[in-house]
């Protein structure tokens, strides 16, 4: 009979920040070995320091990742001095419901704060119910507009690609 001494410990995950390379690396890996232009996007702005990747790892495995923007065009996302915004928020499927999202999302905040930021945004689907309460728990308790335009996901001429209605969603840190 096992027990729970008997069971294999699983390696606690890490988070680090990553780089613009292996975004592009990640993200060419999901298209079939091609550059959507939203990684090429991405990762320009990792370059210029104007934006960040951070990994969450387990034993080397990309788990979850979430991204920062400092300054964005449009300043109710990101004004480049008190307001970031946080996009592509993603754990992996079977990594969900095991507080390592909140562990990643907590971790890039307190960054956040540490370097003077004073508010953060992150944009939710409307009816993301799931989403819409990790944020709520995270403090995101005010909703700034609906937005029918993503300003960091691009079309082939790097323009900002209508989307279905999201939430522009903010939290004093």
């Amino acid at each position: 009979m096992l027990n729970r001494d008997s069971l294999p410990a699983t390696p606690r995950p890490s988070i680090r920040r990553a780089s613009a390379e292996e975004l592009l690396r990640l993200w060419r890996g999901r298209s079939g070995g091609n550059t959507p232009p939203t990684a090429v996007f991405f990762a320009d702005h990792i370059r210029h320091e104007n934006a960040e990747f951070w990994a969450l790892e387990r034993s080397g495995e990309l788990i979850g990742e979430l991204y920062v923007f400092k300054s964005l065009p449009d300043r109710a996302f990101a004004d480049g001095r008190t307001k970031a915004y946080l996009c592509a928020f993603l754990v992996r499927e079977a990594d969900r419901g095991k507080g390592l999202g909140s562990q990643l999302l907590s971790a890039v905040l307190a960054r956040l704060k540490a370097n003077g930021f004073r508010y953060a945004t992150i944009g939710v689907e409307k009816g993301d119910e799931a989403n819409l309460r990790l944020y709520r728990r995270h403090g995101f308790s005010v909703t700034i507009k609906e937005c029918r335009l993503d300003p960091c996901f691009m079309d082939e001429e790097m323009r900002p690609r209508a989307c279905p209605c999201f939430l522009l969603l903010s939290k004093t840190l």
